[in-house]
């Protein structure tokens, strides 16, 4: 399984109940994806060290199917959910959900570490070839071979990402990947005192302007709060973000933060900020193909999942990595078991990555 994020972490759990080996391997540090939580460092004016973590990913995602909401209660074993209902600020566009949102605890990434807490994981392996011997599959990073050979590999990466692997392999696929769109989002995070009065909304979706989304990180449930700070979390339009998705991080800190003095009126004390890129932040809605939620190739071994085959957002991801699972355990069942490997390579035998 390469990639670890929602639709990675839950094929991998779904196939690991099924009784396959599987072993996860991702480029990040950690699993989550865009399920992303942001650890601030910096010193303040007393030189003392100061820490704060925001979610500078997904805002939060909604449950909409009966399926998504069986499988949610399921994991609640292992990572906490907590409903949250945002006050807007005033002049905001609604949201387009009407019910509570959901948000793991005590972070995002929580939910996909409680999916693979017993799943053996590489980190920090970005992997850049993918080679097919008699024996089975075989991923490299820059030159290094991950040990062991498998009988199946899943990405469950951004399309861009996944194209380059794909390539040698399925031509088509890779270039189908290659033209789906994501989106990209510009992402501002930080911390700032408080110098008007306290605000008394958690959320911001400006009407106009190159912010969508302005979030009081340390007014969402279970995250670190303070008397005199706020955590600011903000996400830029994705037209704004598109035409300056090149642009130095410099550049576009002074312009988001510009534009949150502007929707707040105030003067904002900055304490720490950075801004991040999200380069595949989100698929493009008419780029979505949930009647196609996932591709599997039975004869190679060889599959894909991922938010823009299944759909956008949380629910649009694991519907994919659903789909991807069922699809290669009914392969499985309906295939005899593989000779013994060697006892070099203990994980060929029903193994996926």
């Amino acid at each position: 399984m390469i990639g670890a994020g929602i639709a990675g972490a839950t094929c991998a759990q779904a196939l690991t109940l099924a009784g396959c080996a599987v072993h996860v391997v991702d480029k990040a540090r950690g699993a989550g994806g865009r399920l992303a939580t942001r650890r601030l460092e910096w010193l303040d004016p007393q030189g003392r060290l100061r820490v704060v973590k925001v979610d500078h990913g997904a805002p939060a995602f909604a449950a909409g199917g009966a399926g998504f909401r069986q499988f949610l209660a399921n994991v609640s074993r292992s990572c906490a959910l907590t409903r949250w209902k945002p006050t807007l600020a005033p002049g905001s566009r609604p949201l387009e959900v009407a019910g509570p949102l959901l948000l793991p605890q005590p972070d995002m990434p929580s939910l996909c570490r409680g999916l693979l807490q017993d799943i053996p994981c590489t980190w920090s392996f970005a992997v850049d070839r993918l080679l097919k011997h008699r024996l089975g599959w075989q991923i490299e990073a820059a030159g290094k071979a991950l040990p062991g050979h498998f009988d199946a590999v899943v990405l469950a990466l951004a399309p861009a990402q996944a194209a380059g692997l794909l390539a040698p392999h399925r031509g088509k696929w890779a270039q189908r990947a290659s033209l789906a769109v994501m989106l990209p989002c510009w992402t501002l995070m930080g911390v700032a005192r408080h110098t008007a009065n306290d605000l008394h909304w958690d959320v911001a979706r400006p009407d106009q302007g190159p912010l969508a989304w302005v979030i009081r990180n340390d007014a969402r449930p279970g995250r670190e709060r303070s008397v005199d700070e706020v955590h600011w979390v903000a996400h830029a339009r994705v037209g704004w973000s598109r035409r300056h998705v090149e642009q130095s991080g410099e550049w576009v800190q002074h312009q988001m933060q510009a534009a949150m003095q502007e929707w707040t009126g105030d003067l904002a004390h900055w304490q720490h900020a950075v801004v991040h890129r999200w380069l595949y932040a989100m698929p493009q809605v008419e780029g979505a193909s949930p009647e196609q939620p996932c591709w599997w190739d039975s004869a190679r071994g060889l599959g894909v999942c991922g938010d823009f085959l299944g759909g956008t957002g949380v629910e649009g991801a694991w519907q994919s990595a659903r789909a991807l699972s069922a699809a290669i355990v009914r392969d499985s069942a309906g295939t005899a078991t593989p000779p013994a490997s060697p006892a070099t390579d203990p994980r060929s035998q029903r193994a996926a990555a």
